[in-house]
């Protein structure tokens, strides 16, 4: 009886240790590093030809996991590459199953309820991608189909945008970039509402970006970060030390160059990197 108590409080503090081991624990003790990437969100996250993760977020990621190798004092770490959906991409870090997620991925103070955020990672906002002969702009969508990519804050955000122009369009919710883009290009939809980078991404990677025109408005606000498990205030820390680290320094130049090429950041996207550059 004594050796069956004597498990079962082994079995259990076992269990109580595992389930509240933070981040950095598990990663120093798998050595394995978890990021989670939309394989859509280009030029943020994507697979890229080689069917490797690739993205500006991406870059930044494994730029944490290099900073958090360096503080544990690993010899190696591995990083394993999790696919996530727009749909699973929180529950994936509520689960455990990444560590860290990279995308396209607005913080809310509703998602806060579910996940942590990191520093500021980018500034951008939605906005709308038309044929170049097709309507002239947003207010002459009325009666017209419009599609985004359903379970995004963006999809809420156009919803809101028909509602305050009094635009009478039908919102077609659409399982990928690349499918809005194709149904554009069909006539499914006359217009495709999407994060403004996005869309010029796409544009550029058409087969016939001149056919395609990207509208110069923006309709709301979006201010990306990375999202990590909520309550882990040790491995946020190491995240935004690395963030701030990159600002401070410039290294986040290279990064926004490699999945921007020439174009230059906003005015608000360098005040981003301005206010997040923390002294240590």
């Amino acid at each position: 009886m004594r050796q069956l108590l004597v498990g079962v409080v082994f079995a259990t503090t076992f269990i109580t240790s595992s389930v509240s081991a933070g981040t950095l624990d598990l990663i120093r003790d798998s050595g394995v590093f978890k990021i989670g990437y939309r394989t859509d969100a280009a030029p943020y996250a994507y697979k890229n030809t080689l069917g490797e993760a690739a993205g500006y977020s991406v870059d930044l990621c494994r730029t944490v996991a290099a900073a958090v190798k360096q503080s544990l004092g690993l010899k190696d770490i591995t990083l394993k590459y999790v696919p996530v959906t727009a749909e699973n991409r929180f529950k994936a870090v509520q689960d455990g199953r990444i560590h860290i997620l990279c995308g396209a991925t607005t913080a809310t103070l509703s998602r806060r309820e579910k996940v942590d955020f990191s520093l500021g990672t980018f500034i951008d906002g939605a906005s709308v991608m038309l044929m170049a002969d097709g309507p002239g702009g947003f207010k002459e969508l009325s009666g017209k189909n419009v599609g985004v990519r359903g379970g995004t804050t963006t999809e809420d955000g156009l919803r809101n945008t028909l509602k305050k122009l009094s635009v009478d369009a039908k919102v077609v919710p659409v399982k990928s970039h690349d499918d809005g883009l194709s149904r554009l290009q069909k006539g499914e939809v006359s217009a495709y509402f999407a994060d403004r980078a996005i869309l010029l991404f796409l544009m550029a990677g058409s087969p016939s970006p001149g056919k395609l025109r990207v509208a110069a408005d923006y309709y709301s606000f979006e201010p990306y970060a990375l999202a990590m498990k909520r309550g882990d205030d040790k491995f946020r820390l190491e995240v935004d030390r690395a963030l701030s680290r990159l600002y401070r320094t410039g290294g986040i130049v290279p990064i926004f160059r490699n999945s921007f090429g020439s174009a230059e950041p906003s005015e608000v996207l360098r005040s981003l990197y301005l206010i997040n550059a923390l002294p240590e």
